[in-house]
């Protein structure tokens, strides 16, 4: 599903050339469930952002589903983004006056999905993370860990081939943090692709296959 061939990501600072991606190569399959970690600083939120198509590399190359992403234009880059690639951040990234329905609800209007569709798909994904019961409630009453749910609901809505998470318990407590990952592990035996980025070696841990990402080269680590 996600092949990157020695993809560099390079920033000038003054005079110098900084890589964040220092030719890095990976592979990952459809129906995997793969971590990435590295310290602050080591390359991954290039890494996810590149792998999303929310950037492009420098150097190399990146193949999603077979297809280089060079071929793609821009709208098909934002379709790519809406429809295949499930985002979950560790800000939630959840829009405070909007309630928890509507803020699930927002990418399936964004994709034209029909009012009645909308909303059995919306009760389906909170009913997934079982929140249907908070579906009228805006972010500011609800708990860090149930604005997770949430943030997860609004990826799993659009039905999405791959789960794209960004340090999905940093902003959790330990124990809220077991709930979110035995949520991801439920979603991986659905049969979703999953990435998911750290810094916490425990997390990283629970997924199948580690790799590490230090000062912009990536290597394979045995779980």
């Amino acid at each position: 599903m996600i092949r990157l061939k020695e993809v560099s990501k390079i920033y000038t600072i003054g005079e110098e050339c900084v890589y964040a991606l220092n030719h890095a190569s990976m592979q990952i399959k459809e129906g995997e469930f793969v971590s990435i970690i590295g310290p602050s600083g080591s390359g991954k939120s290039t890494m996810m952002n590149i792998i999303g198509c929310l950037d492009t590399a420098d150097e190399g190359e990146y193949i999603l589903d077979g297809i280089s992403i060079e071929q793609y234009s821009e709208t098909e880059l934002a379709r790519i983004r809406n429809r295949k690639i499930g985002f979950i951040f560790q800000n939630f990234n959840l829009l405070p006056k909007l309630t928890a329905e509507e803020n699930v609800e927002l990418p399936l209007i964004y994709q034209g999905v029909k009012t009645s569709e909308r909303k059995k798909r919306v009760r389906e994904a909170m009913e997934k993370v079982e929140l249907s019961h908070r579906m009228q409630h805006c972010p500011t009453e609800l708990s860090g860990g149930q604005q997770q749910r949430v943030a997860i609901a609004r990826a799993l809505v659009t039905q999405p081939s791959l789960f794209l998470a960004d340090e999905p318990t940093g902003n959790l407590d330990s124990k809220t943090g077991v709930e979110i990952m035995k949520l991801f592990h439920e979603l991986h035996e659905m049969g979703n692709t999953i990435v998911l980025i750290t810094h916490d070696n425990g997390v990283a841990d629970e997924a199948e296959r580690k790799i590490q990402i230090l000062d912009g080269k990536v290597k394979e680590v045995t779980v």
